[in-house]
């Protein structure tokens, strides 16, 4: 119910700009505007408005709160300014008005086109030579043959034509021009721009067509025109095609749901579909390069290393308690194992040198970016070697790895589009002791994390670390790390017992890639060094027993696949270097 008599109130500090007001004496407006809007004003006869305020002086000593002035009609400066405001206000509406009506019609176009389109029927020329499948990324000359040159025919399979194949994969980029749309399909090995004309462009599924569309395409291969560019320069010249399975649009696009935007947390949650894009599925296909490589140079190396796979359910320790993943094995404590070197060390009298790839665990809640919860491990153990002899095998194995991933052309490719900056590292990697490394931090005022000077018998944090690898830019064995921060089973420099025969490979931009050591090969030695940390050696009698019977001065250790990859492939986390990445407060998908 309304004001009387065309009258309607506007009390600023009771009043209200909403459905509960009417402009009534009791149930008030707030602003002259909303009355405006509710009660537009006329040249003649119009509504009056009344306006009224709260008394200035009535809450000064008076005791009562509350007290407004009388009703006054609003001043002709408040009603022009109101007036200006609903003008504003009504050209704003017809504005979005017309937009609105121009989307409508644009829409019920839009419909009328597709019901059109839902009559337009393609199918194949049977007259047409028989299609050879070929995947996306073949390219031989025995096989497709292009053809160059200029044809006024949408469809034209005359001498010295090219090859007509049947393609199949996903709509991975799409671009709609009159009468022609060019999309780029990608099946996993390779990609393939196609060119849609005439009624081709004129059905349903073509007006429709999202990205990740996964389509059987039919059509003759073309070199692309001079100054244009496509995928290995060569294009489809679509005469047929079906659609297999059509990918959600609108809000379900997936460039909605995978922006590039997005919250690192809604990217993890969709990493299944983040694994399309080129950067992501580009470092999946170098890092299964890397493995491939390890494994050739692992069986060419002298002497060459066998492949073992030891287990991944534990009831020893490796790299101490704090990080053990814990579960039930049948009523007995078992774990996730942190590292299978201690098993790659009963290999070695019966086998040789070892070597495996395998997942680790680490319950350790760090945010870090190098840190994951589970990562593949790849651990070689050696016999019969110095500590001069790990470190010259563990260059070699890392520099040849990266040597055999690059002669390899697509490998090579994927690398310089992913970390152009990428360099093989030359030989020999910088040999810098523990305490030339603190001495280092200490000179270059690199604090630790307390902000304190870096003293002989601190464990280097991440940061510091990093940053002197980073200053110094070349790969570095870091070694000889004190024995009251490094594990159990290390062995002591006979040099300087305050120290062991200990490494770690940090390399720029990422630190940390891998560790390794000499083992203790003394028994009396390895049952102290139990007693030190405090272990029962009884599970452990398995791995004693190495030296009890014919021991031996060995040496071993563990690379991060994830970690080498990252520093190979410029990946700022180690969190885009697995599949589907696990660390604290992540398990899913």
């Amino acid at each position: 119910m309304g004001g009387s008599s065309n009258v309607f109130y506007c009390d600023e500090e009771l009043g209200k700009d909403g459905s509960s007001a009417d402009g009534s004496e009791q149930k008030p407006y707030k602003t002259l505007l909303f009355a405006h809007i509710q009660h537009p004003p006329t040249p003649s006869d119009g509504p009056r408005y009344l306006t009224r305020k709260k008394d200035p002086g009535a809450d000064q000593g008076s005791g009562v709160s509350e007290v407004h002035q009388d009703w006054v009609p609003a001043t002709k400066s408040a009603l022009k300014k109101a007036g200006n405001l609903y003008d504003q206000h009504q050209r704003k509406q017809a504005k979005g008005d017309e937009i609105a009506i121009r989307e409508k019609q644009e829409a019920d176009k839009r419909q009328e086109a597709l019901e059109e389109a839902k009559k337009v029927k393609i199918q194949q020329d049977p007259t047409l030579p028989k299609a050879t499948k070929i995947r996306l990324n073949e390219k031989g000359p025995d096989k497709v043959k292009l053809r160059s040159g200029e044809s006024k025919k949408e469809v034209d399979y005359s001498e010295g034509r090219g090859t007509r194949v049947r393609v199949l994969g996903r709509v991975h980029r799409l671009r709609t021009q009159k009468d022609v749309i060019f999309l780029t399909l990608q099946d996993g090995y390779g990609f393939l721009q196609c060119v849609l004309t005439g009624d081709l462009t004129k059905t349903y599924d073509a007006m429709t067509m999202t990205l990740e569309t996964s389509l059987e395409i039919f059509g003759e291969m073309w070199e692309v025109p001079p100054k244009q560019h496509a995928p290995d320069d060569r294009e489809l010249h679509a005469d047929y095609y079906t659609v297999i399975g059509k990918a959600a649009g609108d809000k379900e696009a997936i460039t909605t749901r995978v922006s590039p935007d997005a919250d690192p947390q809604t990217l993890y949650d969709n990493r299944h579909l983040v694994l399309r894009g080129e950067n992501s599925s580009s470092v999946m296909k170098v890092r299964a390069a890397l493995l491939r490589a390890f494994r050739e140079t692992y069986e060419n190396i002298t002497p060459s290393c066998l492949e073992v796979t030891p287990p991944c359910m534990v009831q020893t320790q490796v790299e101490g308690g704090a990080t053990l993943f814990a579960f039930d094995y049948y009523g007995q404590k078992a774990y996730l194992t942190q590292s299978s070197q201690l098993y790659l060390e009963t290999c070695l009298p019966s086998l040789g040198n070892v070597f495996c790839v395998a997942p680790s665990f680490r319950a350790e809640k760090s945010q870090t970016r190098r840190h994951l919860s589970e990562y593949t491990h790849i651990e070689a153990e050696l016999d019969f070697v110095t500590f001069d002899d790990l470190l010259e095998h563990l260059e070699q194995v890392m520099c040849q790895v990266i040597g055999i991933a690059l002669r390899n052309p697509q490998t090579a490719a994927l690398v310089r589009e992913l970390n152009p900056k990428f360099q093989e590292p030359e030989r020999p990697f910088l040999r810098m002791k523990y305490a030339d490394a603190i001495d280092w931090l200490v000179e270059h005022d690199i604090k630790t994390g307390e902000g304190e000077p870096h003293r002989f018998g601190d464990d280097i944090a991440e940061a510091a670390e990093r940053k002197m690898t980073d200053i110094i830019n070349r790969p570095i064995f870091l070694t000889h790390f004190p024995t009251e921060i490094k594990a159990f089973y290390m062995k002591k420099d006979p040099q300087d017992p305050r120290v062991t025969e200990s490494v770690d490979c940090l390399m720029p931009g990422v630190g940390e890639i891998v560790g390794g050591s000499m083992r203790m090969d003394d028994y009396d030695e390895l049952m102290e060094a139990y007693k030190r940390v405090e272990i029962d050696p009884t599970p452990y009698y398995w791995y004693t027993d190495q030296r009890k019977y014919g021991t031996s001065p060995h040496g071993g250790y563990g690379l991060g696949l994830e970690r080498f990859l990252a520093w190979m492939c410029g990946r700022y986390t180690v969190k885009e270097c697995s599949l589907y990445p696990r660390f604290t407060d992540r398990c899913t998908p």
